[in-house]
């Protein structure tokens, strides 16, 4: 399986933003921005990998800036790094709006892949040539929020499960919300 540069699958999607996908604050939905990284991510996993893409997780969604109804919003993917048979996908979303020439970048997301043979089950991806320092960059950032991940999963995961409500309930005190059952029993 030969290697493939990152610019061999970097993708970008532009979609104009209409009033059938905004709330009722006028702003578009952050659902419709979702579906939208998600079909990025497939398009530029798809590409690198040369088969079929799963979303197995999305990181890292904060809205920055709203979207407004009329605003071009290009969404720019590339893989930043890839393992045996997962890719994490990088993508900026920026929104343009045409009349007064502004861009605004309103998110930053991270989707990681996993590439499907045609049994479904996972299957091995091509390497990926790092092209330049900031490919290099990005895939070294990858690994570290890799590794960050699985600490605060396993650091969560052992809290949840020794969290003891009734010893905790003194650190509900001083936060919005209210006991709304007895606590002695």
């Amino acid at each position: 399986m030969e290697p493939r540069p990152v610019s061999f699958s970097q993708t970008t999607l532009t979609e104009l933003m209409i009033p059938s996908y905004a709330n009722f604050g006028g702003k578009i939905h952050g659902g419709i921005l979702l579906s939208l990284i998600d079909k990025v991510a497939y398009a530029c996993a798809s590409r690198h990998a040369g088969t079929y893409c799963v979303t197995v997780s999305v990181d890292a969604v904060d809205f920055l800036e709203p979207v407004e109804v009329g605003d071009l919003v290009s969404l720019h993917a590339s893989v930043n790094y890839v393992g045996r048979t997962s890719l994490v996908v990088g993508i900026r979303v920026v929104a343009e709006n045409v009349r007064n020439r502004t861009v605004r970048h309103t998110n930053t997301s991270y989707v990681t892949m996993v590439a499907k043979d045609d049994d479904n089950k996972p299957t091995v991806v091509p390497e990926l040539v790092l092209e330049n320092e900031e490919d290099a960059r990005r895939f070294l950032e990858a690994i570290k929020r890799r590794e960050l991940k699985e600490k605060y999963r396993d650091a969560f995961d052992n809290a949840r499960t020794r969290l003891d409500v009734p010893e905790n309930l003194d650190k509900l005190a001083d936060q919005r919300c209210v006991i709304g059952y007895d606590t002695a029993v």
